[in-house]
């Protein structure tokens, strides 16, 4: 009897039929966890408020780099700031309250190393120079004078 005509004739027994589908059940469940990308519930709430979490640091960090830079005195903070230890920038960052909005008491986490981060790379030469004081009390002077 050739392959074939084993193939065509075989029947197969109810056993054998309950343990190939409970077989694929586990491969597909094991190759869908492992290489398919399948996440439980749990794991995919946690993934999604990290990820809310980080979004939420970046944007504030955006704000906290922009509103440094914005700051009258941004190339002397910044000389200051680029001075200190790389791991010591978050914390100046937290301590002046540029990470900390909307009547929150504490900073949002992890923003501060991200602007510090940012602003470091900032070549300070290319801020504008501060006034000089005499120069900014003129100018008040003759602006209240008109």
């Amino acid at each position: 009897m050739s392959i074939s005509e084993k193939f065509s004739n075989f029947q197969a027994s109810k056993a054998v039929l309950f343990w190939s589908c409970a077989g694929c059940v586990v491969a597909t469940v094991v190759v869908g966890f492992t290489w398919g990308g399948w996440v439980t519930g749990g794991s995919a709430q946690e993934r999604a408020e990290a990820a809310s979490t980080q979004a939420v640091a970046q944007l504030a960090a955006e704000v906290c780099f922009s509103r440094y830079l914005a700051a009258p005195d941004a190339r002397v903070n910044l000389i200051a700031l680029t001075e200190q230890s790389s791991y010591r920038r978050g914390g100046v960052l937290e301590e002046g309250g540029w990470v900390t909005f909307a009547d929150r008491e504490k900073p949002i986490g992890g923003a501060a190393r991200i602007c510090a981060d940012r602003l470091a790379e900032v070549d300070p030469a290319t801020l504008p120079q501060p006034a000089p004081v005499a120069a900014v009390e003129a100018a008040a002077e003759t602006t209240t004078a008109q």
